[in-house]
């Protein structure tokens, strides 16, 4: 394994602690990055904080070295580059990893609800059906990381009202009608089984104007 530097090994805390060496085997494989990774955001996965990159800028591995790597490897691998700063790797690794129930993936799932890109939207839509049943393994998952994490939630519930309202109002003029809206409505309906009460509600009510997210 090549030695990691000091930004790259940064990318360890992405993962609760048990996954270290499995992420050291991965970011070995990683190429270089010229520019450091954006300023992270921290959660909480199962009682533990992580810290993910806000963006990534490493280039893909190539598909030899991806081949050495175990299936976990693999899978925290897609979760990293989940965070590149092209929108079409990060459809492409979101794709392999939306439909896991793994804890440490949820967090990179649940923060690319709330970013931009509508074709990732509707990728999530896809993977998260499963949320939406109660007493399902994602339905659990997905509830207790949101009640572990409701400032996370608040910012991405904001976050998906504002890119509706700047960007997409003129392909779906009711917020209901839009990926993000399904997206907020399953997680939501998560965190209130996980918490026994409803959980808070950010959106904007039917007609009303939401020109102030902007």
């Amino acid at each position: 394994m090549q030695p990691l530097s000091d930004n790259t090994a940064s990318l360890i805390m992405a993962f609760p602690v048990e996954l270290a060496g499995d992420a050291e085997a991965v970011l070995a494989i990683m190429p270089a990055s010229r520019l450091r990774s954006a300023a992270p955001f921290s959660v909480v996965v199962q009682g533990q904080q992580v810290s993910i990159p806000g963006r990534l800028y490493n280039e893909e591995p190539r598909a030899d070295a991806v081949a050495t790597l175990s299936r976990r490897q693999r899978q925290l691998l897609h979760c990293l580059y989940s965070r590149h700063s092209d929108g079409w790797v990060r459809q492409r690794h979101l794709s392999k990893i939306v439909d896991s129930e793994d804890p440490w993936v949820i967090p990179f799932v649940v923060q690319l609800v709330g970013e931009y890109v509508l074709e990732i939207l509707v990728v999530i839509c896809e993977g998260l059906r499963g949320v939406g049943t109660q007493g399902t393994r994602a339905h659990l998952a997905y509830g207790r990381f949101i009640a572990d994490n409701p400032a996370f939630f608040a910012r991405t519930q904001r976050r998906v009202v504002s890119y509706w309202s700047c960007y997409y109002r003129s392909v779906y003029s009711s917020f209901s009608g839009y990926p993000g809206c399904t997206l907020l409505d399953l997680l939501r309906s998560a965190a209130s089984d996980r918490t026994g009460r409803p959980w808070p509600n950010l959106a904007p009510a039917v007609g009303t104007r939401a020109d102030g997210y902007c």
